[in-house]
Formats: structure tokens, sequence, C-alpha cells
């Protein structure tokens, strides 16, 4: 399980290629955010920040048949179109590997200590994004 918070741009491909070396791998299921329209700065608490998205990937893996994940979520200023967020799993099911993707998403956008400022200030939660998360309560 790869678990990273960083300032540096991420290569996608890469990272979907590493998980998918095990020949028990059957699917890898990911999901890459990009910030869109207006640049952000985004702040964390080291330390704090890794635990909590090990933790919601430990969770995912005991829902689902999970053979690894990686997560990557970057920090600091963002503009538009920079990759800010990526999530893979690899599973030997097409099933798991989407579903357990889906779910550490949704509960990163709930549960994960970040903190978006934009030009306009800083962003509050959605209600949409609490909503995404009950579902998998």
């Amino acid at each position: 399980m790869k678990i990273a918070v960083q300032a540096q741009d991420f290569d996608a491909g890469a990272e979907m290629r590493a998980l998918s070396r095990d020949p028990k791998v059957g699917a890898v299921a990911s999901f890459v955010g990009v910030v869109r329209e207006v640049g952000m700065t985004l702040e964390h608490y080291p330390g704090m920040t890794e635990k909590a998205l090990r933790k919601i990937a430990e969770e995912a893996k005991s829902r689902w048949q999970v053979l690894d994940c990686t997560v990557i979520h970057r920090v600091g200023p963002l503009e538009p179109t920079d990759q800010i967020v990526l999530v893979a799993v690899s599973s030997a099911h097409r099933g798991d590997a989407f579903s357990a993707c889906e779910f550490i998403m949704d509960y990163l956008k709930t549960q994960a200590p970040f903190w978006k400022k934009e030009a306009a200030g800083w962003v509050e939660a959605r209600a949409s994004d609490d909503k995404a998360a009950e579902r998998w309560r």
C-alpha cells in the first residue's frame, strides 16, 4: 500500500502499472482528481493526514478483496488542470476494484484532514460529498 502526501506531481500511469505487476491482479480501478477553474492552496497536518489516508485505505481493504492500493494527494499551491489526487486499487475482479476506489475517494472528500483555500477564501465542505460518503455506512 502506498500512501503519499506531496507537493510534486505524480505519474498516474506509472502508479497504476506498479499495481498491476502481481499476476493475481485482474483489475486496476483508478480516479484522478484535477483542479478545475480556480487555483487553490491545500494545507494539511503532516503525520495526521497520512494516518487518516491509511485508515481509509485499510477500511476499503477490509470491505473488498483488494490486493493493493495507492493514494497520492497533493498539497501546496495548485493551478487549474493540475492533478490533485490519485486513488488506484488493484483486485482480482473489477467489482471489488471499482467499489474500493469509489469508497476511498468518497471518504477522502469527507474524512481526510485537508484544508482548501481559493482566492475567495477557505472552501467549505459540501453536503453532496457527505451524502456520497453516507452510502458506505
